[in-house]
């Protein structure tokens, strides 16, 4: 990424890693030199800090690591000084403040995100008709839990069939959804769309497609890795937005 950057020189980069980067030795300052090294020193690298995606309005208690990078020569004098002083002023920093996580904006829960979603058995939406069949491998293995409707979604990853967490155990297995399983319904993991709905996608974001003159086909194990590889789109959508309010503040005319 970085060579990507000396090459098309943009007067800001955004780059996300996993939680777990922050914890190896040195690897976050390193990674933040190498980038301020593009296009031969020309980029300030804002200190990488770990978001928390529920604080944003996404159902999920995923974790990331973001980087900022800004092009020197592209930036007001203002701007430059503010972004390398010890503390960012607050009008200049370009990370989004928490928008949820308080009682007067509460986090957003699975049971939030899954309303109006009908099981697969009825659902016309191909995306919500499909999910794992793996087994269940007992919970000291990963993806084996069930989720929590009260409470947000677990971190949705993207791997094979087997870690795809629960929507439903049985009784049998420790389900805690008395209610659906009093009402017949059977033991199932998260389907395609409700991973999605946890990565905050819109529906219109089409999942599950046959092959065609214009694209090729996508199964129910390539939608999951795509969906799990993803930045969910709220917080995207909140990093995005910050740095758009701020735009003229930062950059020259």
């Amino acid at each position: 990424m970085r060579d990507v950057v000396s090459i098309t020189k943009p007067k800001l980069f955004i780059a996300e890693n996993v939680k777990g980067l922050t914890d190896l030795d040195n690897v976050k300052d390193i990674i933040e030199y190498d980038f301020a090294d593009a296009d031969n020193g020309g980029y300030i690298v804002i200190p990488a800090k770990v978001l928390y995606a529920a604080d944003y309005g996404v159902p999920q208690s995923r974790s990331r690591v973001i980087f900022f990078g800004f092009k020197k020569s592209a930036l007001r004098e203002e701007a430059l000084k503010a972004l390398t002083s010890k503390e960012t002023p607050l009008s200049y920093d370009p990370y989004p403040q928490k928008t949820h996580g308080t009682e007067e904006m509460p986090y957003v829960t699975c049971s939030d995100a899954f309303v109006g979603l009908e099981e697969p058995s009825v659902s016309l939406d191909p995306s919500q008709k499909k999910y794992s069949k793996a087994k269940f491998m007992g919970t000291h293995c990963q993806g084996q839990t069930e989720i929590k409707l009260d409470s947000i979604g677990p971190t949705i990853r993207s791997e094979h069939h087997g870690n795809i967490e629960y929507r439903r155990l049985s009784a049998e297995h420790g389900g805690k959804h008395h209610d659906e399983l009093s009402a017949g319904l059977e033991e199932r993991r998260l389907t395609v769309r409700e991973c999605a709905r946890i990565q905050t996608f819109p529906d219109d974001y089409e999942f599950i497609l046959p092959r065609t003159e214009e694209h090729a086909s996508l199964s129910s194990s390539e939608s999951y890795k795509i969906i799990g590889n993803a930045v969910p789109c709220v917080l995207a959508y909140n990093i995005a937005k910050n740095i758009s309010e701020k735009w003229n503040l930062y950059f020259k005319p």
